[in-house]
């Protein structure tokens, strides 16, 4: 048997039973359901938007690799030589995002806290968007410096923020992970700009989705020499589990010896690299697989508006907003009773009482699919009091222009 917590520990597990656990139906936290998907669910969970997860050149350069190379060095990346696997993905990567350099990172967790902990300081003011993903607050935290938040794409709010505490650094996520809307990336680089600001934007959910060969938003709206750092998880439409800064050269030199993640954590394998490379060539050539995301996007949301839900979405990711976390248990298990999953999001993912779940699309979904979701959305709006929630309200006082 370990050894008894200590009580300020003890108290921290029981303050969480009290406010996630016990309030359920089935004990377990709201994330939680109450059954694993069976035959024939409809499963909308994975961020593998352009379903490729299983593609078999990817398995098979892994596989190539492993049964070829030996016994793989386990280390720091800062130990490795140029002309490494890493260093050759991450030459690839800058040509196919056209930026000048990328860095590949363990995660997208370990490439925003890393490059925040590097380039911000004690008393550095970052404005960043309260949607902006939790990576990126760690980051302000681990540089010591100090956050500024301001309303969710509101740049003009960032603007009177930079105004009222100086130069800093700004970061935006380009389309958000909660609700699927984008953000206003020439308004942001503009106000950006005007006051010398650095800009961040995390790229990890347009990735591979959007831009010439799904190299992004920021390369689809012609902004990649304006912004001086772009990061992405490559667990979204990559597939994979590892992070990518894209950056200046002179900047890519010194970020390995200065993060920390970079530094005291064992870098990708080769194995590993070469998955990811092989997803690359695929991701590149995969445009008729965005083509029909976006068809199939498209098609989601407006089923889902034209049964009046509130849906804000631009994008494959589309979110029903429930609000209240009973409200959110309640729709969870009528997806669930019919075979559909979602993914549950709620504070800290999202503001309290503004909980939701999550639907993310991918490029694998046929139309049946997609009208079984919709008919199960439409018959369970009265069971879920779908027509008193707050984001319901909030759309019809808008349809009444008031």
């Amino acid at each position: 048997m370990p050894p008894k917590l200590p009580d300020f520990v003890d108290r921290k597990l029981k303050a969480l039973e009290e406010e996630s656990f016990k309030p359920r139906k089935n004990g377990k936290p709201l994330v939680v359901g109450n059954k694993a998907p069976g035959p024939g669910a409809v499963v909308l969970q994975s961020n593998d938007y352009l379903n490729i997860s299983n593609h078999p050149h990817i398995y098979s350069e892994q596989i190539r690799v492993l049964e070829t190379i030996g016994k793989e060095m386990v280390m720091s990346a800062v130990y490795l030589f140029e002309g490494s696997e890493k260093s050759v993905f991450e030459k690839n990567m800058a040509e196919y995002a056209g930026l000048e350099s990328a860095v590949l990172c363990q995660s997208g967790w370990a490439a925003n806290v890393g490059l925040l902990q590097v380039i911000a300081d004690v008393g550095v003011p970052v404005y960043i968007d309260m949607f902006a993903h939790m990576s990126l607050w760690e980051g302000i935290k681990a540089a010591g410096a100090y956050a500024v938040p301001f309303r969710h794409n509101d740049i003009g709010h960032m603007e009177r923020l930079i105004q009222q505490h100086g130069q800093g650094i700004t970061i935006i996520d380009s389309l958000y992970s909660t609700i699927g809307d984008i953000a206003p990336l020439d308004d942001f680089i503009d106000v950006t700009e005007r006051y010398g600001c650095v800009s961040v934007v995390d790229e990890s959910h347009s990735l591979g989705g959007y831009g010439y060969k799904g190299a992004g938003l920021i390369h689809e709206r012609g902004l990649t020499d304006r912004v001086h750092f772009i990061t992405a998880s490559l667990a979204k439409a990559f597939a994979g589990r590892a992070g990518i800064i894209f950056s200046s050269s002179h900047f890519a030199r010194f970020f390995p010896y200065m993060a920390y993640p970079a530094i005291f954590s064992s870098t990708l394998l080769p194995h590993e690299i070469a998955g990811l490379q092989a997803t690359l060539e695929v991701i590149s050539n995969a445009d008729d697989r965005r083509v029909q995301l976006h068809e199939n996007s498209r098609f989601f949301r407006e089923g889902l508006d034209a049964l009046d839900y509130n849906i804000t979405s631009q994008s494959y990711i589309v979110s029903i907003e429930s609000g209240l976390e009973s409200d959110t248990e309640m729709l969870r298990d009528a997806l669930e009773e019919h075979n559909v999953f979602g993914s549950v999001f709620l504070a800290p993912a999202t503001p309290k009482n503004r909980s939701l779940i999550r639907f993310s699309l991918h490029s694998g979904m046929s139309t049946v699919e997609l009208e079984y979701v919709l008919k199960v959305c439409d018959e369970i709006r009265d069971k879920t009091g779908m027509w008193d929630w707050k984001s319901t309200k909030k759309k019809v006082l808008s349809k009444n222009g008031r």
